[in-house]
């Protein structure tokens, strides 16, 4: 039998309830599809009103408040009109909209509380930060430029007692022992080049640079070579002096205690926590090299150059290095009218290199100005105290009366070794006029007569002269230091 309708599978609508439910499908789709342009219309509104506010009091102010408030340009996009990602944007996006709230702030144009509570809701907690401390006061970086037997250990005393600055001895001295340079010309200023380029590293606190030039290598950032350690005061305290290994033993140790190998990444987390860096460097003398350093940013570079009467340096150079003046010996003992013209050119060309760099300091350029302090050392031996209070103002360090005290103590020392810092300085600083042939000072008042005139100090016309501490041998200075 024939059914009056064909049967389909499942179940199915009449066609009138399908039509139904399709139309009230499609009318809620439009509803919320109104409400939504709705919202953003009211939200778009609202934001309009606030723009317009600013807006009108962007009118009333002066363009130097509109200014310090203006885009960074990091947040324009870039001439292509292209962001790199989607990320980009919304964290530019972010940003624009936090300083417009902070601009608004200033103009009265929001409540305080109101604005608090949007940026709390519009930025992520992540960035919703506490307010940072006080700025800490600037790191300094002071390095101390003379040349040997100028006195530069004893002043740079000065600098290692001050419990927060991280002082450095004679670093350098690494890499003249494994960079060979020959004397003048090119090979001088590749030498000058190098010597700078270590230093910047090392005031930035990367002191792994000194192992590429410490022999032997160090293993695992450990060893047992660095030149003098034990005048640093920082690589001789905690927590850089680590124990002491048994049979291990360093070739420069510590001088009141006895540390372990240094451990070079110790050194440079201490140097990161002090306050100041401080090195002392007499292979430095081409004071142009270090323009680069006054105008690095990370640096704030600051230039000690000490000098000493060149007479009196010669007649100590003699005296610690033996050997390199046998020429010099030979010439005095034998009573030669003329001594070996390569050996005065030599002492010649260093008083003109410490002349050149002293001068350019003086005249302040730019780069410099603010940056170079001239010491003379005959003036650090008689006024101790006052000098130290002057180089530490020029650096912006203030003095501690640590330092004072040390200064105190070993400026009355009766022992006066070749290396010591201990001196009883202003009976100390002329003891060479006494044992200097009249002779020797001829020659040096011939090669050096042009620094010595610059940085004060007299000729004398004949050995009575030379060994009469009546006869002053310095001009009365001030303070060779231009702000």
């Amino acid at each position: 039998m024939a059914l009056p309708f064909p049967m389909e599978k499942g179940l199915t609508l009449p066609q009138d309830c399908r039509h139904f439910l399709h139309s009230l499908r499609m009318r809620s789709k439009y509803a919320l599809f109104l409400a939504f342009v709705v919202v953003v219309f009211v939200f778009i509104e609202k934001e309009n009103k606030i723009i317009s506010r600013v807006s009108d009091k962007l009118k009333q102010i002066p363009q130097s408040l509109v200014d310090a408030n203006s885009t960074d340009p990091a947040l324009v996009l870039a001439e292509n009109a292209s962001l790199l990602s989607l990320s980009e944007l919304d964290s530019a996006f972010t940003k624009l909209q936090s300083r417009l709230r902070n601009l608004s702030l200033q103009l009265g144009v929001e409540p305080a509380e109101e604005a608090e509570e949007e940026t709390a809701e519009w930025e992520p907690e992540q960035q919703q930060e506490p307010r940072p401390p006080a700025e800490a006061p600037p790191r300094r970086h002071l390095l101390l430029m003379a040349t040997t037997r100028t006195g530069s250990s004893f002043v740079g005393e000065f600098f290692n007692q001050q419990g927060n600055i991280f002082y450095l001895f004679e670093p350098l001295w690494h890499i003249e022992r494994t960079v060979s340079f020959e004397q003048g010309g090119a090979n001088a200023a590749g030498s000058a080049l190098v010597y700078r380029d270590v230093l910047k590293q090392l005031f930035l606190c990367d002191l792994y640079l000194l192992e590429h030039f410490i022999i032997p290598a160090p293993e695992d950032h450990l060893t047992q070579f660095v030149f003098r350690r034990g005048s640093s005061r920082s690589l001789c305290e905690d927590p850089v002096c680590t124990p002491l290994v048994k049979k291990v033993f360093e070739k420069y140790p510590c001088k009141n205690r006895r540390c372990g190998l240094l451990n070079m990444t110790l050194a440079a987390e201490a140097c990161r926590r002090k306050e100041h860096m401080a090195i002392k460097a007499v292979r430095i003398r081409q004071l142009e090299f270090l323009q680069p350093l006054a105008e690095d940013p990370r640096l704030d570079l600051r230039v000690i150059q000490l000098v000493r009467d060149p007479r009196a340096v010669l007649a100590s150079r003699m005296v610690a290095f033996a050997d390199k003046y046998e020429t010099w010996k030979k010439w005095l003992a034998k009573g030669q009218d003329q001594l070996r013209e390569e050996e005065v050119q030599r002492l010649k060309g260093n008083c003109e290199s410490i002349r050149l760099s002293a001068e350019l300091g003086l005249r302040q350029p730019a780069w410099l100005r603010g940056r170079y302090m001239l010491v003379r050392y005959e003036d650090v031996a008689l006024r101790p105290l006052q000098k130290a209070q002057e180089m530490y103002r020029f650096a912006g360090i203030p003095l501690t009366p640590q330092v004072e005290d040390w200064i105190q103590k070993n400026t009355q020392a009766a022992h006066d070794g070749i290396y010591s810092t201990q001196k009883n300085s202003s009976e100390q600083f002329e003891k060479w006029r006494f044992s200097m042939p009249f002779k020797l000072a001829q020659v040096v008042q011939a090669a050096c007569g042009p620094a010595m005139r610059l940085f004060g100090y007299k000729p004398v016309q004949d050995a009575a002269s030379l060994s009469n501490r009546s006869v002053s041998l310095l001009e009365e200075r001030g303070t060779f230091w231009v702000t």
